[in-house]
């Protein structure tokens, strides 16, 4: 064994990230405003603890790829077409572009991420409606 190791997830993300357009909260909003459909992937527990940003469709991460396939036998009627623009969001910022990743994957290649999550979203104060 030559002692390589491999480059472990940030470098992975890294990788992923440099192939997506994040948008800052300002610039996610703005994207819903023109017809981007904001994703939340957050689990339960966290969006019962924080509330929800209105407008968003909440789809559980183990289900996003079969929500969003406009192709696929278990889409949602907002998986219009491969042209849609999707906002994944997740907590912090990191699970959203890996599943943005994988939404481009599967023909969606106007998936991106919020950039720092629900809680930059927050943080930046715009809408969030109770738990």
């Amino acid at each position: 064994m030559s002692g390589d190791r491999p480059p472990g997830v940030d470098a992975y993300l890294d990788r992923v990230r440099a192939g997506l357009d994040r948008l800052d909260p300002h610039g996610a909003r703005a994207a819903a405003a023109t017809g981007a459909l904001l994703v939340d992937i957050r689990y339960q527990a966290l969006r019962e603890r924080d509330g929800l940003i209105p407008g968003a469709l909440v789809v559980e991460r183990n289900e996003l790829e079969w929500r969003l396939d406009p192709l696929g036998s278990h889409r949602l009627p907002e998986a219009a077409g491969h042209d849609l623009t999707v906002v994944v969001i997740c907590n912090e910022g990191y699970a959203s572009s890996l599943a943005a990743a994988e939404l481009q994957r599967i023909g969606l290649p106007h998936a991106t991420d919020l950039v720092g999550g629900f809680q930059a979203w927050r943080a930046a104060g715009l809408p969030v409606s109770p738990p």
